[in-house]
């Protein structure tokens, strides 16, 4: 590793007194650094960046890392970045399942996931945060973030530029550790979106997409732009430019500070360096951006990248301070890095308990890590970098700043426009979504079509034209829950965004409802023609308008179902098992495979045939297909003493159909539910977004100081201090 670090030095300063020499490669050198840093190299505040330009097509570029960390800084840089400081952080869990932890006042064990941590991130800095797993890296991000869960409790003191307010819309950004993106959309169309749906109502569009294209440059993914995102079944982007599309959506607004819940997590070395360094360029560009970065284990190029580190292991920090650093630190405290071993390897190794018994067998002579990690706890107090971070916090709590800028997006119309149109691409690319159950459909009708041929209108066909509308409203609409699985898909996508402030749920409910209109009255036009006319059903305009409207109805319930469905079980197995299960009930007892006379009076019949939407779809079919028809009586099952029986009692007597009203207020009882599921879809999703703050209030041990972010896009998000 020494030898290393010693060609790299020596190859870095070979290459800059070449570069010295030449004057045309100064003022070129000087060009770059002016054009891609906003200031010049020879600037005392300007990280140390060596850059060689070669002769010909390629350019290389090569940053000294060891110089970058052992710069000194002030303790507050004359900067209009955002300072991010805690102290004595604490983060516990309820838990049922653990005896001998710590009691709370309901009788229920909480467990300590974070043990008063202290800390801070500054402007221009890359801050990472490692441990093993499970050691407290997500929990401690999610809480700097406000993105805890409902079952666990904070306290603490958390500031922004020494002040306790809240981040404002567009002031903080989070990329998760899963790449949520909508696989059929290329690179620059979900980056494109993202900003029409992000940027203010003021921007131009071709500021916006100039703003998206700069974004997209600024991570490497120019050559990209027109890939497809791609997912299961399609190939696309490889693991390493899904990551840095995630994290050009999330650098739209330009946010000051940033979280990374393991941004390397799944890739190679090769490409997690490569996304590394694209994130230590955001921070020490002009924009002076603070980064907050979780990662589990880094190479070593990637740990040469750091600027801070924070060392954690169950829940409690075992080192904070610079980077460069900490191998002096082990090395201090009687735990120096082998030659052959990488720092970061050593680290981990170190302060990793989870394997203690195995490790203990296997060598002798070993310090236990439990013995080990308290020598480094008591080592890192007596540390300098221990004390810096207490001056450096005492110095921000002093620091006198203005508010955080409140930014604003995109208004309710044009996030209503973008998502649908977004939304409606997403389905049409989706072959499986839209085209597969174009076919299925088609293929379906056509069956029905050939065994239903040309009914004709005798006393058989009565039975046979029930059957067949009944299997129309009721077995093919059941297949709409074919689209579940893109329907959760959605869901996780609108979570992430949501989270971020991207749009609101109205405008989600929205789009998410006039997307699929188009697939759906295509469905509803082609295999309902083919069934109609070879059936040879009622003959006339309206009958068959009124039955293609009836299907349409039928399908947006059903879609509208699973989406409520999806909105409580996000698993699409159980998802489809539960929407399944729905639909099983209400056809039992929607009134034809039982008559509605002969259904029990106690909960099927009341409430269940009611709101079945079933009941509402065969009477209204059965009304449209018989009104105005006669069929002659038969003459051995002969119902009343007339040889020919009109539609009516046909309705009245065969089917049992409610005549008090017209076929028409079926048809709008079913479109009035599906305004009513659509309404309850909107009223869950706030609900379940509102139950986190409503768990934590019944919960013990208020906090001292939790955030929220952005529950409303049009506001900051507001933080709860008590």
């Amino acid at each position: 590793m020494c030898v290393y670090r010693a060609h790299l030095i020596t190859h870095c300063l070979a290459q800059l007194m070449a570069s010295i020499t030449s004057h045309s490669n100064v003022k070129l050198i000087s060009a770059i650094h002016e054009s891609e840093n906003g200031y010049h190299p020879s600037s005392p505040t300007a990280v140390a960046d060596v850059e060689t330009v070669a002769k010909g097509d390629a350019a290389v570029k090569e940053d000294s890392i060891q110089n970058r960390n052992h710069i000194k800084v002030p303790l507050i840089e004359n900067d209009e970045g955002l300072f991010l400081t805690w102290e004595d952080l604490w983060v516990r869990a309820a838990s049922n399942l653990n005896e001998g932890e710590k009691h709370s006042s309901d009788g229920r064990s909480c467990r300590s996931i974070l043990r008063g941590v202290t800390g801070y991130a500054k402007p221009g800095q890359l801050l990472a945060i490692m441990g093993p797993s499970g050691c407290g890296k997500s929990t401690l991000l999610d809480a700097l973030a406000g993105r805890l869960s409902s079952n666990t409790r904070q306290t603490g003191d958390i500031r922004i530029n020494g002040h306790k307010q809240a981040l404002a819309y567009g002031t903080s950004a989070y990329v998760t550790q899963d790449d949520t993106l909508m696989t059929t959309l290329t690179v620059k169309e979900a980056v494109y979106y993202s900003a029409q749906l992000q940027l203010p109502e003021s921007m131009s569009k071709s500021k916006k997409k100039e703003r998206a294209q700069g974004t997209i440059r600024e991570m490497g993914l120019q050559n990209a732009m027109n890939t497809r995102i791609g997912g299961w079944g399609a190939k696309g982007l490889s693991g390493g430019e899904k990551r840095r599309v995630s994290i050009c959506i999330e650098l739209l607004t330009q946010p000051k500070l940033l979280f990374l819940d393991e941004p390397t997590s799944g890739l190679d070395s090769a490409a997690s360096f490569y996304v590394m360094s694209r994130i230590a360029n955001l921070g020490h560009k002009s924009s002076q951006r603070t980064i907050v970065a979780s990662i589990h284990q880094p190479s070593s190029e990637v740990f040469q990248l750091f600027d801070n580190l924070c060392l954690l292991s169950s829940g409690e920090t075992v080192y904070f301070g610079p980077a460069s650093t900490a191998n002096e630190f082990f090395a201090a405290s009687g735990f120096p890095c082998p030659t052959l071993l990488y720092p970061s390897d050593h680290f981990l190794k170190t302060i990793n308990n989870d394997f203690e018994l195995d490790i203990e067998k296997g060598i002798a002579g070993r310090t236990p890590t439990e013995e080990a990690i308290h020598t480094l706890m008591k080592s890192y107090k007596t540390f300098e970098s221990y004390h810096q971070v207490q001056r450096q916090i005492a110095e921000l709590y002093k620091k006198d700043c203005e508010a955080l800028e409140k930014r604003s997006h995109a208004g309710f119309v044009t996030q209503c426009f973008v998502l649908t149109r977004r939304s409606f691409v997403n389905m049409y690319r989706d072959r499986g979504y839209y085209w597969l159950r174009l076919f299925i459909y088609i293929a379906l009708a056509a069956g029905l079509g050939t065994i239903y041929y040309d009914l004709g209108y005798t006393y058989a066909s009565i039975q046979a034209r029930g059957s067949l509308l009944a299997f129309v409203a009721s077995f093919l609409t059941f297949m709409a829950i074919g689209g579940f699985p893109s329907f959760v898909e959605d869901m996780k996508v609108f979570e992430c965004e949501r989270l971020n402030g991207h749009y609101g749920v109205s405008a989600f409910v929205f789009a998410n409802t006039f997307s699929s209109m188009p697939l759906l009255m295509l469905i509803s036009l082609i295999p309902g023609a083919t069934t109609y006319y070879l059936a040879g059903l009622h003959s006339g305009f309206e009958h068959f308008f009124y039955f293609a409207s009836a299907l349409f109805a039928c399908m947006m319930l059903v879609e509208s179902l699973m989406m409520i469905v999806a909105s409580i079980v996000p698993n699409f197995l159980m998802g489809i098992i539960a929407g399944s299960g729905l639909q099983g009930i209400m056809l039992l007892c929607g009134g034809f495979f039982r008559l509605p006379n002969d259904l029990p009076d106690l909960v099927w019949k009341y409430p269940l045939y009611h709101i079945a939407f079933h009941k509402y779809a065969f009477q209204g079919m059965f009304k449209n297909e018989f009104e105005g028809t006669t069929f002659p009586n038969d003459d051995q099952l002969r119902i009343g003493n007339s040889k020919w029986l009109s539609g009516d009692s046909i309705l009245r007597d065969i089917w049992q159909v409610e005549m008090g009203y017209s076929k028409w207020v079926d048809l709008g009882v079913l479109l009035g539910m599906i305004v009513l599921y659509r309404a309850l879809f909107l009223v869950i999703i706030k609900i379940t977004e509102k139950r986190k703050t409503i768990t934590l209030a019944l919960l013990p041990m208020a906090p001292k100081q939790s955030m929220q972010v952005l529950v409303n896009p049009k506001r900051a998000s507001r933080m709860v201090t008590t």
